[in-house]
């Protein structure tokens, strides 16, 4: 009886190696790295696959092979090790492959690891987005010929949108409100790339931001020190007078939102100002709401959401005189 020796019965190691296109190429885990190093061969079916000139430049050969799954475990006979570069797809073909043949229970399958090389950091998929609005841009028929202009409804009509989810509390219709709005910062940006005397981009547009942050948080990021929402409130209202140099606390206030709103947010800067300035008088309803809205901010009450919880109960109450489900 001739016995067949351990090492040429030892069913080897498979390392199927996942990487995120979202990641530069190159930059590797270090247990990516040590099973790279460490393996009898490393194959990855396609041959433009972006890791492999800085696997190449490192030294570790590379053999551009699609093998079936039996194939494979063939190769790992004798105890090798055999790292599989997945290609942006996953390799299912062969992944269902081999978990056939371990179903059989016929054959005697290698040691199996998923070994993600690279991970997303949070935020990643802002890239995906990006590059979708690229294509988007350039592709489409509608979307290419955009402008601002054209989009500006659409970022109010999203933006009543979002606050029409958060007021529901509808969680999944608040996740896909916050996308939309999300859609026109990007598109929007897209479009401001194109401009040929002041374009930007995205990434100046968050840079922009994360300044505007970090300098409006001294007591996060700098010496200062706050510890109720009302001092944060003073760092931020200091910090954003200093940046703008504004000769009138109305200045930033945009004129054309709803009524109720550019009302309250006038009262608001008066208040934070400490100036006494008395309310302007006059016929007619339009004073009349302006005293209310005052009133409404200055208790703390937004009246815009209030006027529309009631709007919305006076809705209710019509379509009950319909005879329609509310």
């Amino acid at each position: 009886m001739n016995a067949t020796s351990p090492e040429t019965a030892a069913p080897g190691r498979i390392v199927l190696l996942t990487t995120s296109h979202r990641v530069a190429p190159g930059l590797l885990s270090w247990p990516a790295w040590q099973a790279l190093r460490s393996a009898d061969r490393v194959l990855c079916a396609d041959g433009a696959h972006p890791q492999l000139p800085y696997l190449r430049e490192a030294g570790i050969p590379v053999d551009e092979a699609a093998p079936t799954a039996q194939e494979l475990i063939d190769t790992c006979a004798g105890g090798r090790t055999v790292v599989v570069v997945a290609t942006g797809e996953g390799e299912p073909a062969l992944t269902d492959g081999l978990a056939r043949l371990a179903g059989t229970g016929r054959v005697t399958m290698p040691e199996l690891e998923l070994l993600p090389a690279s991970y997303d950091l949070p935020g990643a998929r802002l890239l995906d987005l990006v590059q979708v609005m690229d294509r988007i841009r350039v592709e489409c028929p509608w979307s290419s010929q955009q402008t601002h202009k054209g989009l500006a409804k659409y970022g109010i009509e999203e933006a009543y949108e979002l606050v029409e989810a958060i007021e529901d509390g509808d969680r999944d219709e608040l996740r896909e409100e916050l996308g939309d709005v999300l859609l026109q910062v990007v598109f929007h940006s897209r479009i401001a790339e194109e401009d040929p005397e002041a374009p930007f981009s995205i990434d100046d547009v968050a840079g922009g931001i994360v300044t505007k942050l970090i300098h409006r948080h001294p007591h996060v990021f700098g010496d200062e020190t706050a510890t109720t929402p009302e001092e944060v409130k003073e760092h931020w209202l200091r910090t954003k007078a200093e940046e703008k140099r504004r000769e009138s606390v109305t200045e930033g206030i945009p004129l054309g939102q709803p009524g109720l709103a550019l009302a309250a947010k006038l009262a608001s800067r008066v208040r934070t100002a400490g100036l006494d300035v008395p309310l302007p008088t006059g016929d007619g309803i339009g004073y009349e709401l302006l005293a209310m809205a005052v009133r409404a901010e200055a208790a703390g009450v937004d009246p815009e959401a209030a006027l529309r919880v009631a709007a919305r109960a006076y809705r209710d109450a019509v379509r009950a005189a319909e005879g329609a489900p509310s």
